[in-house]
């Protein structure tokens, strides 16, 4: 069967479809030879073993037990390589190790890039993230001069170096800026004119929603400290010319960098609510990012008819690997669990704002209504089989009671500010 030329160590795997929801329903095996980007002989598992893969009328599970699991899932979800138009042009390879920059690097899944991550045991690739980069088949960047592989900060095995673009890393700061750079010659020389700041040492479980938030919108991560705006990343805020600066956990930033910060554009804040629990204020600010506008940036979500991509607050890797869902599909931003058991009440309250709903009379059907769908990120250990049945009942339309002469209407937080 043919490979992307040059790449030996890329042979040919197909997807296990199964692996992907669990529906029960299978690829058949088929025989090599079935043409570029076709099913092999040979069907790769999508997660590792474990993995609970329960799929319901409005969810869809994706992962396992681990971060480099729950990358692959997402990463064959959307790119199963088994056609030209279902394989990545390339695939970003990052640590796991380095938080920061996997949630850096979750821009490149925005258009046209729309790259996948992939994640590394330092300068071992898992067998995982082998198997689907091999099933994916990248078919290589023209910018890149046909780089199959973004090597950020490891090089984890990949074995034909000619097809490999690295990328080091260094100072958190300076690693944000070469993705930025990077994001600039996937995209032809384009300049964003929004960005999204955090503070180097904001919470994980506050930074996660920046993954899906710089995937959806092709907005570049930027960070700062508390001590003020970083050489680097001023640099680029400089040559950007005054764009639109998004702030997430202006707290962490600090009143100082904010300052700083609106000598290079415009300034504004997603607020980050605080509550009783570290936990509870991450939910809470999940929520405030999606539904966030301004023009044309942000989610907005406040009406039915959304992707929704569930994760765990003690997960952190799982917002970058799943930030391609926020970029395709049904763009869902990224909404947190502050644990496996429950949905929280800030999120109940949420979910049930956005749910769709039909008239019950007679000549409304809920076939011309709006529907959610929720992705969910990762094993029984992130997102109980429980708390997914639950989620899925706050996403189904439901019957909603009025007269024949009305319309069905949206409930009234939905319908915007």
């Amino acid at each position: 069967m043919r490979t992307v030329s040059r790449r030996p160590g890329l042979a040919v795997l197909a997807l296990a479809l199964v692996g992907l929801c669990g529906c029960g329903k299978g690829a058949p095996e088929q025989a090599a030879g079935g043409g570029a980007g076709g099913p092999s002989s040979k069907l790769a598992p999508v997660a590792a073993q474990g993995a609970v893969s329960v799929a319901t009328r409005n969810t869809t599970r994706l992962g396992g037990a681990e971060a480099a699991d729950d990358a692959a899932a997402v990463a064959r979800a959307v790119y199963p390589g088994l056609t030209p138009a279902t394989r990545p042009q390339t695939v970003v390879l990052v640590d796991r190790h380095d938080w920061l920059a996997a949630l850096v690097a979750s821009v490149l899944a925005s258009a046209p890039s729309g790259a996948p991550i992939l994640y590394s045991e330092g300068e071992t690739l898992p067998a995982v993230s082998r198997e689907t980069l091999e099933a994916m088949q990248p078919l290589g960047a023209p910018t890149l001069g046909g780089a199959q592989v973004i090597e950020l900060g490891t090089s984890a095995g990949v074995p034909d170096h000619d097809l490999t673009h690295p990328l080091r890393v260094g100072a958190p700061a300076v690693t944000a800026v070469a993705v930025e750079r990077l994001l600039a010659t996937l995209d032809h020389g384009s300049v964003p004119h929004q960005v999204i700041v955090l503070a180097a040492d904001t919470p994980p479980a506050l930074a996660m929603p920046a993954a899906g938030l710089a995937a959806e919108s092709g907005a570049p991560i930027l960070l700062v400290t508390r001590a003020g705006v970083p050489a680097a990343t001023a640099a680029v805020l400089t040559d950007l010319h005054q764009p639109s600066i998004y702030v997430i956990d202006a707290r962490a930033v600090g009143r100082r960098t904010l300052g700083e910060l609106r000598r290079y554009g415009p300034v504004k804040s997603i607020k980050s609510p605080t509550a009783a629990t570290a936990g509870e204020e991450a939910v809470r600010n999940a929520i405030e990012v999606a539904r966030f506008t301004d023009g044309t940036f942000g989610w907005g979500v406040k009406e039915p008819g959304h992707g929704l991509v569930f994760a765990n607050v003690a997960r952190p890797l799982d917002a970058p690997a799943a930030a391609l869902l926020s970029a395709t599909g049904d763009y869902g931003p990224l909404l947190l669990l502050a644990s496996a058991a429950q949905i929280p009440p800030a999120l109940v309250t949420y979910l049930s704002n956005i749910q769709p709903a039909y008239s019950s009379a007679p000549q409304f059907q809920p076939v011309r209504g709006a529907y959610n769908h929720g992705w969910l990120i990762g094993d029984e250990l992130a997102v109980s089989v429980v708390t997914q049945a639950e989620i899925d009942s706050v996403l189904e339309i439901t019957p909603q009671s009025q007269t024949s002469e009305e319309a069905p209407v949206a409930p009234a937080e939905s319908q915007g500010e």
